[in-house]
């Protein structure tokens, strides 16, 4: 038997249901943090004490997790929200809602154990046991959603106990044991598996919690298997404490290891996007937590379509490794001031960053950030980044975070130009005013093609609408193509260029 976890504590003051009841009823009504605080307490100490039968511990946790839902939502909205927070507020909403899913997968774990050990009165209990494995399931793999959400540091021993979890759930024929309504055991691991292989850490936390969203409502039509499949590109070992891994190479023989993939589920994803990529609209047949963007909504089920492919994403350019400085300044206001007032390296120190290339390819950077300023790092940020002993400015955006352990993070950086250019840029035929500041990424053959982007602040770019600028004594006008991407503080336009005649 695998001992998961220890218990013991005193007579515990929610023994009492009408007690239990009136501690519930006296959480803060209007202080949805410090009540999500008070159950994770409630939790731990539920989950540890001693008198309880093993009947009465996990209808109890039950019940302290159906009452913390509601705060759960209202808190995760909060976090998710599209206005810029504090940074001590976001770290605050963080803590208390990781720490609720961390304490109370815990205490469903410890319940799984009682079973695991064959604890006296557990088998009088096991009418409860799927729906106590499918709640163990979904909490832990909230857990491991939420670190994403941060883009880590990551806590491999979650998925330790996710994994033996799981396994127990085999062992005991109870995987695809209905409880929750139509979930299972086997949905809320691969839940957790798939949303790990869908490359969560290239996601912006909103479209990381829509995907987690559309890869629940999926996960009835994800496939697993003791075996290797063409179609199971992934896989994990249930006896080890790791997160899934694409089958690259096939791994060692082992009694745990389990092979998994979208299955019929990437063939609907894909139906669906060709779906709103031709109607503009998501169809309420995909039930979101809130109303989605249908620009967004496409994206991220692209996004999905391409990390569940049979096949792995292929690298557009062969990376290269390095180790050198790389001076980095953020935002677009941050990219005005460093393009337009200066491209040596007389730096003042307040707004530009030092980090290490590790790599680079004709594509981007990979680069270890050690010490983190501020919080403005974030998956669509935009950057000018100035390799070290050179002249020239590249402006890129981060694609990926990894954060390490404290400060530090890896980041991978896309490049849009190694040729910018601060212009101003007016709307054809506005009169009065000097126009808009913006910067022209042009792409790294120039001579390539006449479209090129603009970055300006967000709100200035407007569909169908011709932009202006004079550079270098030339006069330029700029036909919108399209949108590119868009940042908290920028959107990028797509233009043809053409040069006015005189």
């Amino acid at each position: 038997m695998i001992k998961l976890f220890g218990s013991g504590g005193p007579d515990h003051p929610m023994a009492d249901a009408k007690a239990a009841k009136r501690i519930l009823d006296e959480l803060p009504a209007q202080d949805s943090i410090k009540a999500l605080e008070e159950l994770a307490e409630w939790h731990e100490s539920v989950s540890l004490a001693e008198g309880f039968r093993p009947e009465q511990r996990i209808q109890l946790l039950m019940k302290l997790d159906d009452t913390a839902q509601g705060r759960v939502k209202e808190l995760t909205r909060d976090y998710l929200a599209p206005g810029r927070q504090s940074r001590f507020q976001e770290n605050r909403l963080w803590s208390v809602v990781h720490g609720y899913w961390r304490q109370a997968g815990l205490a469903f774990a410890r319940c799984v154990d009682l079973f695991v050990q064959g604890a006296r009165g557990a088998e009088g209990a096991k009418s409860l046991l799927p729906q106590l494995l499918v709640r163990c399931l979904r909490a832990l793999a909230q857990q491991i959603k939420w670190m994403h959400l941060r883009y880590g540091p990551y806590d491999t021993a979650v998925w330790g106990v996710l994994n033996r979890v799981y396994g127990y759930a085999e062992a005991r024929g109870l995987a695809q044991g209905r409880a929750e309504g139509e979930s299972t055991p086997q949905f809320e691991f691969l839940r957790g598996l798939m949303f790990s292989a869908s490359s969560p850490e290239g996601l912006l936390p909103a479209e990381i919690e829509l995907a987690e969203q559309v890869i629940a409502q999926f996960a009835p039509r994800f496939a697993l298997a003791p075996t290797a499949g063409a179609d199971l590109p992934y896989w994990t070992d249930l006896q080890q404490p790791m997160a899934p891994l694409r089958a690259v190479r096939p791994p060692q023989a082992a009694a745990g290891l389990r092979y998994f993939g979208a299955g019929a589920a990437l063939g609907d994803v894909q139906a669906l996007a060709e779906r709103i990529r031709v109607t503009a609209a998501v169809p309420s047949s995909l039930k979101l937590g809130a109303p989605g963007d249908a620009d967004e909504v496409f994206e991220v089920l692209e996004h999905l379509v391409l990390y569940w492919s049979s096949q792995p994403p292929e690298r557009k350019h062969q990376r290269h490794g390095v180790k050198s400085r790389l001076n980095v300044t953020n935002g677009l206001q941050g990219v005005l001031d460093t393009l337009g007032v200066s491209t040596s390296l007389s730096f003042d120190g307040s707004s530009t960053e030092s980090w290490i290339v590790e790599n680079v390819s004709a594509g981007g950077f990979g680069a270890v950030v050690s010490q983190l300023k501020g919080d403005w790092l974030r998956v669509g940020a935009l950057v000018a980044m100035q390799p070290e002993g050179g002249s020239n400015w590249v402006i890129g955006l981060v694609r990926r975070i990894n954060r390490i352990a404290g400060q530090q993070a890896r980041v991978g950086i896309q490049t849009l130009s190694r040729s910018p250019a601060v212009s101003q840029f007016a709307i054809s035929g506005s009169r009065g005013g000097n126009g808009e500041p913006g910067v022209l990424l042009k792409g790294a053959d120039p001579a390539a093609s006449a479209e090129v982007q603009i970055a300006l602040r967000p709100g200035v770019f407007a569909p169908g609408q011709n932009l202006e600028a004079s550079r270098d004594g030339r006069q330029y006008v700029y036909l919108p193509t399209g949108f590119g991407e868009r940042g908290e503080d920028y959107e990028i336009g797509r233009f043809r260029e053409l040069l006015r005649e005189a």
